[in-house]
């Protein structure tokens, strides 16, 4: 019967197209690295293909975080695999992942929050002010409501409730929230939408997009990291701000919970990561402060 990964996409119903495609690919890296084993069908593999597997992604000097997502791609599959009756055994049973590579997300500080909102560089001094209102718009959106970028391009005008200072966006599995805006993300966006937005509009244009890039066609992720690290000092990935927008509210006192909630997250430890930051971020400080740290 092969590995038949047509229909284990077509299984795939509550995730992503960009997560159907990362399955899609992982599946066929490993039945292309097993085949060269003399491995042809699924239910062949056994755990230690699964693991001489990992040991040769790891050679190959993947990320432990990558290898990881590959188990957990095979995983997925084999769930499906067995409940189809292409194999009897899931040989990714009992096989670890990889400890993931520890890295914390950046936080920025306050003053790289200072130059992006209020004081970006001089290089974009001389932009026109429809460049200056969307650019600003975005950032306030950003930092004030922690979205994804890929959810803040997706944004339509209808989306939008500033009188309750409000949005509702489109999230990982196309599964809609509601997220707050902040005072001044709402004043941004009016501004964009009442004295901007019609300088980029185009024939191009989607009717209901909320950002536009300066061709008039909707806003893309790439456009979204331009703007950003047009106005930061340093190089910076529009998901910094998502990410300092959680750590600022847990360092705020703000329930964990409320914080899984507004960014979205599935799974309460994806938001738990955010704890460790402020740990992090604390002991920074001790270590700088205290006569002793």
């Amino acid at each position: 019967m092969g590995w038949c990964p047509d229909d284990f996409a077509s299984s795939l119903t509550s995730v992503s197209d960009d997560t159907v495609a990362v399955y899609s690919r992982d599946l066929a890296a490993f039945a292309g690295a097993v085949a060269e084993d003399g491995i042809g069908q699924p239910g062949e593999v056994t755990r230690r293909h699964v693991r001489g597997y990992l040991a040769r992604l790891t050679a190959d000097g993947y990320a432990r975080r990558t290898i990881a997502r590959k188990l957990s791609s095979l995983r997925r599959y084999y769930r499906w695999a067995t409940r189809s009756g292409l194999t009897e055994i899931d040989p990714t049973i009992g096989v670890s992942a990889p400890r993931a590579d520890g890295r914390l997300p950046r936080v920025l500080k306050s003053s790289e929050i200072d130059t992006l909102l209020d004081h970006p560089r001089t290089s974009v001094s001389g932009d026109p002010e429809h460049r200056r209102l969307r650019d600003l718009a975005l950032l306030e959106v950003l930092y004030g409501s922690g979205v994804r970028v890929s959810e803040l391009c997706g944004l339509d005008i209808g989306d939008l409730d500033l009188d309750r200072a409000r949005a509702t966006v489109l999230g990982k599995g196309s599964k809609q929230r509601q997220v707050p805006l902040s005072a001044p993300a709402v004043v941004a966006l009016d501004l964009w939408l009442r004295r901007g937005r019609h300088e980029l509009v185009s024939d191009l244009t989607p009717p209901a997009a909320v950002f536009l890039n300066l061709t008039g066609r909707r806003l893309t992720p790439r456009d979204a990291r331009r703007i950003v690290d047009r106005r930061a000092p340093s190089p910076t990935h529009p998901h910094a701000l998502r990410h300092t927008f959680a750590t600022h509210l847990l360092d705020g006192g703000a329930d964990l919970r409320a914080v899984q909630e507004l960014l979205g997250h599935a799974d309460l430890g994806s938001t738990q990561i955010y704890t460790h930051v402020s740990k992090e971020r604390l002991r920074a400080v001790l270590e700088s402060t205290h006569p002793r740290g």
